[in-house]
């Protein structure tokens, strides 16, 4: 598969080198260009390359992870996504920690509004209910494996990630729908910040 990330900063890194691990091929994007991210070319090796957001975009799969601000800027320089699977690993935070506010979306969650943005993606919420340090590691222990929720409106694109995400080694699991399942793991839902364990 191949797999584009917007935003290349922990989060983004940590899914690349998992997918990298399993033989797929990442590009990677962020503000600063691609020049910006050679050191971390050369780090990853020859499964990942480096690209303008709208070039990261055109992926069988693309993973939104940069801050929250810088999303409408993000999302108004693709081109159409159009049934491409989006995993939005956001989080709402209106400005930086320590000092974080929650943006207000009125009724919509998180991924409601992400998926606004993008019209004709298939959004997935995932990763971002995961602090990065439980993310990059194997999430194979030997009390069982990470929990990943998910949430999303498209079924198909909900396998996908669930399928993705089980090669990486984590147990993903399904919330249903973005309104729903999303409300569960954005930023003040009861699972936001969960870190558990499935035992096979």
């Amino acid at each position: 598969m191949k797999i584009g990330t917007l935003g290349a900063g922990t989060i983004a890194q940590a899914i690349a080198r998992h997918a990298i691990r399993h033989g797929h091929e990442v590009v990677l994007s962020n503000s600063r260009g691609p020049a910006s991210l050679a050191p971390l070319m050369k780090d990853l090796g020859g499964h990942a390359t480096a690209a303008t957001p709208a070039e990261a975009a055109v992926a069988d799969l693309v993973v939104l992870a940069v801050g929250w601000p810088q999303v409408p800027d993000v999302a108004a320089q693709l081109q159409s996504l159009d049934g491409t699977v989006v995993i939005d690993a956001t989080n709402q935070f209106d400005s930086s920690p320590p000092y974080a506010k929650t943006a207000d979306l009125g009724d919509l969650t998180g991924s409601e509004y992400v998926a606004s943005l993008l019209p004709g993606a298939r959004v997935v919420k995932a990763f971002n209910a995961l602090f990065a340090q439980f993310i990059a590691p194997d999430p194979r222990h030997e009390a069982g494996r990470q929990v990943l929720f998910l949430a999303g409106d498209d079924t198909d694109a909900k396998n996908t990630v669930m399928g993705l995400a089980s090669q990486f080694g984590f147990a993903p699991v399904d919330l249903g729908t973005l309104r729903e399942g999303g409300r569960l793991i954005q930023l003040g839902g009861p699972l936001s910040g969960l870190h558990a364990l499935k035992q096979d």
